[in-house]
């Protein structure tokens, strides 16, 4: 069982087609790892494959694809833009445990109380967000910490059957990635030194949050081992901190 796959390859496939895309260096031992689960007839071999990829406005196209036969199914798919732009982040969370599936799927904005940036960026994709309403209904509460960083279109459902992932699901995850290419195909480069800083520090929040609080890292920890998980996430899902670093060491 492999859920997620065609979710990841039709989002390579259409990048490829609508963006001029590079590989995005992955650090050495992170492109697979492999652990085994459970005893006995219960034992299941856990693969976690990550894919990077980069392009002239978007500093990095991320994923991380977990598979672990029928109690295990993840794909976390990101989109960080290169700091010079005011995109939002695309964000896919798809998980899939023995008790159901759990659908995370928004552009997180970088500003969400600005009335501008939701006006450019949250409204255009509103209408996407409320046609699958009837078939992804909300999922019920999440953090409250995690509120400032997902956008009145976030896509939050619990459906309980896999057809409905298979196609509602899918059909949205596409709906959400073309719109968030046209927007990238629109961005102009930001060129006011403020709004750069701010961006800088909004980007750099998100991931902070994201970081710290990533959902994934008690797995991770229990297939690979605490070193392996925390490299990863700080130095490949969520490494903008180090490269920001490296960047200025280069620039001393």
């Amino acid at each position: 069982m492999t859920l997620y796959q065609p979710f990841l390859d039709y989002a390579i496939a259409y990048l490829q087609e609508r963006l001029d895309i590079q590989p995005y260096p992955i650090p050495t031992g992170f492109e697979r790892k492999e652990a085994i689960t459970g005893k006995g007839k219960h034992q299941e071999v856990v693969v976690t494959t990550s894919y990077g990829f980069q392009s002239h406005k978007l500093r990095q196209i991320r994923a991380a694809h977990v598979q672990g036969g029928n109690s295990l199914q993840v794909l976390n798919f990101v989109i960080f833009p290169h700091l010079k732009y005011d995109l939002p982040f695309f964000g896919a969370d798809l998980v899939t445990l023995p008790g159901g599936h759990l659908i995370a799927l928004d552009m997180q904005p970088l500003f969400r109380d600005n009335l501008t940036y939701q006006e450019k960026y949250t409204q255009p994709i509103l209408p996407i967000f409320q046609s699958y309403q009837k078939y992804l209904p909300w999922g019920g509460d999440f953090p409250e910490e995690a509120k400032p960083f997902f956008s009145p279109a976030f896509l939050w459902t619990r459906p309980k059957e896999t057809e409905v992932v298979e196609n509602h699901v899918f059909a949205a995850f596409k709906d959400y990635l073309q719109a968030y290419l046209d927007f990238v195909d629109r961005a102009q480069p930001v060129t006011d030194s403020h709004y750069l800083a701010d961006i800088q520090e909004a980007q750099l929040s998100y991931l902070h949050y994201r970081a710290e609080k990533d959902p994934a890292r008690g797995m991770f920890r229990r297939f690979y081992g605490e070193e392996w998980t925390e490299e990863y996430i700080h130095g490949f899902l969520f490494d903008l901190e180090r490269k920001l670093a490296e960047v200025s060491l280069v620039q001393q």
